[in-house]
């Protein structure tokens, strides 16, 4: 249960304001120490918000009534407040109240007296987050946990992790996986028992207009998955490839009992035109066209030792593949009926140049290695001179025509170290892509698809069992979890205690704007090449990332407000600067930054 300092709730009134602003003054910053644990009751969930980068700033719109536990203070449906960072512990920003509220604030909601109940709308969110808010301050940053039961934590689930858009039964899978899952990763030793990103599900609160999403959380309330008496792990992914996978080929053997999954073709996700998918086209005849640089480049290192063994160059240049005779797939990572093929083997015909070293050779030749043309330089002085007259030139590398070898030769490439990258066909950091090969007039094709680790259910063969097989969810359950029996169990959490209402009649202070942080310093001047932006092309109340790296996938080093004045210091590629401040560095897109004109 949670453990609270339980004092009357009441609004804020002009009293209550300079009270509260006297007793802040005398709390001193706190220590770093590792914030309490909050427990939850059962059927509630513990999440921990990642997406919302509340790290340095924290804005909170209330729908229904809440109180800061601890704070004889009451916040109604439509009040605002902001949560900042300084001096290592929090500080509470609400209409005209500016106050420190320490290293933890716990925000519990309350039932109004027709019995509703809302949520919280954090940074500007969609969604909305449905529970208690618990904020502690970890490693000078903000750390927000949600405490929320878990039939409303599913309607923030299933319409990210699949789509509102998907088949009704194939959304009732979902749910049922994604309770269960949920359920499971419950654990009171730990300060939260699931993130809202893909560590484990994606969350992003309630959206009302996601009908379907919610009807198949309705639907499917209280069903979960169980195998020998004990919640199971319904894991899921968003296409297997064609193939299911076994939990230890992909987490290794912890010792627990996974066998209600399986390895097992999935005909459904193969046949899903929306199932990812890469291929690479490899030529019968390449010709002057070739295999493609990067393929070239590693078939020609394979083939340097045969090479130079018989005479030739090893320069990849100095190789032309004239025919692919074959292409095939070989040794599978995991025993039968794995697919997961390692290698990738190709039969081929190729021309390559001899090296020529005798006197009185006279094919025809080229220079591979010309002797440079130097440019002129300053004077050298005798030390220097001394250096360049005791480095002779060295001689061309003398190279005959090209020269067709009579046999084929075989070249074995391993999929995931050296044939993915060379043939940009990677779909997952996992490196767990199925391949297959198959002849397609003048060329091969090699195709790889999974997006995921592959274990238990495939969101799109799930789709397409649903939506072109009009399979029930019941059914496609039984497919991808085998060796699962499905239950149901109570899954209602508590109601929130409602909120007394005699202490609203005090009409809270009228509200003024949240006060903004101060925009971070810049005294680095623009030297040649450099040069100073503002943050700009963005509305007065949002914020733009600042990343870690040039990309939308990096994490956030904080979020920079509008009128920041930021030194750009490099222009890259796909629309990224990195620019800096006095306290901070990181990577944002240019499209939302001005150049600052010159002063008069």
């Amino acid at each position: 249960m949670f453990h609270s300092k339980r004092t009357p709730a009441r609004c804020l009134s002009a009293l209550t304001l300079a009270l509260l602003l006297m007793m802040t003054c005398l709390i001193p910053a706190c220590s770093a120490a590792e914030p309490a644990v909050l427990a939850a009751p059962e059927n509630v969930v513990r999440v921990l918000l990642t997406k919302i980068q509340a790290a340095q700033q924290l804005s909170v719109e209330m729908t229904g009534y809440y109180i800061a536990e601890g704070w004889n203070m009451t916040l109604s449906p439509g009040a605002k407040l902001t949560l900042t960072i300084a001096n290592g512990q929090m500080v509470l920003h609400s209409g005209a109240l500016t106050m420190p509220v320490g290293q933890q604030l716990v925000l519990r909601r309350r039932k109004a007296e027709d019995g509703s109940v809302g949520g919280l709308y954090l940074n500007g969110s969609e969604g909305c987050y449905e529970g208690d808010l618990q904020l502690d301050v970890l490693d000078g940053a903000i750390r927000a946990i949600l405490h929320i039961g878990v039939e409303d934590y599913l309607m923030g689930v299933v319409p990210y992790e699949m789509s509102n858009s998907f088949p009704l039964e194939a959304l009732k899978v979902q749910a049922v996986a994604a309770r269960t899952y949920a359920l499971r990763k419950r654990d009171t030793s730990r300060a939260y028992d699931v993130t809202d990103n893909t560590n484990d599900q994606v969350y992003y609160g309630r959206v009302d207009s996601y009908t379907n999403a919610i009807a198949a959380v309705e639907a499917t309330r209280g069903i979960c998955g169980y195998y020998k008496g004990s919640l199971a792990t319904c894991y899921y992914s968003a296409s297997n490839g064609g193939q299911t996978e076994l939990v230890e080929n992909v987490w290794g053997d912890d010792g627990a009992d996974h066998a209600y999954v399986d390895v097992r073709n999935d005909p459904y996700d193969l046949e899903n035109p929306r199932s990812l998918v890469a291929r690479y086209s490899i030529a019968k005849k390449p010709g002057e066209k070739g295999v493609g640089t990067a393929l070239h480049e590693a078939i020609v290192t394979q083939l340097s030792e045969e090479l130079e063994s018989h005479g030739y160059d090893t320069q990849a240049s100095s190789v032309r593949i004239d025919e692919v005779c074959s292409v095939k797939l070989g040794n599978p990572k995991f025993e039968a009926p794995s697919r997961l093929y390692t290698t990738i083997t190709l039969e081929l015909m190729i021309s390559a140049r001899r090296v020529l070293e005798g006197e009185g050779e006279t094919d025809d030749w080229l220079a591979a290695t010309p002797t440079p043309t130097v440019e002129p330089t300053a004077q050298p002085t005798q030390e220097t001179a001394s250096i360049i007259e005791a480095q002779p030139t060295p001689e061309p590398v003398r190279l005959s025509a090209l020269i067709e070898w009579n046999e084929p030769v075989t070249v074995t490439l391993g999929i995931f170290d050296t044939a993915e990258a060379a043939m940009n066909l990677s779909i997952s950091f996992m490196k767990n892509e199925l391949w297959t090969v198959a002849e397609q007039g003048d060329a091969f094709v090699v195709e790889a698809r999974r997006y995921g680790h592959g274990v238990g259910m495939s969101q799109r063969g799930a789709e397409w069992m649903a939506g072109r097989y009009g399979k029930t969810y019941e059914e496609i359950l039984a497919f991808y979890y085998p060796g699962m029996e499905f239950r149901q169990v109570e899954t209602a959490s508590a109601t929130p205690q409602p909120l007394d209402l005699t202490y609203l009649a005090t009409p809270a202070p009228s509200p003024s704007p949240t006060p903004r942080p101060t925009l971070m310093p810049l005294t680095l001047d623009a030297s040649e090449g450099l040069y100073i932006a503002l943050v700009a092309n963005i509305d007065d109340d949002s914020s733009l990332n600042l990343r870690m790296e040039p990309s939308f996938e990096a994490d956030v080093r904080r979020r920079l407000l509008k009128g920041q004045r930021l030194l750009v210091e490099e222009e890259l590629e796909g629309g990224w600067v990195k620019v800096r401040t006095d306290v901070t560095e990181g990577y944002v897109m240019a499209e939302y930054l001005e150049k600052e004109e010159p002063a008069q």
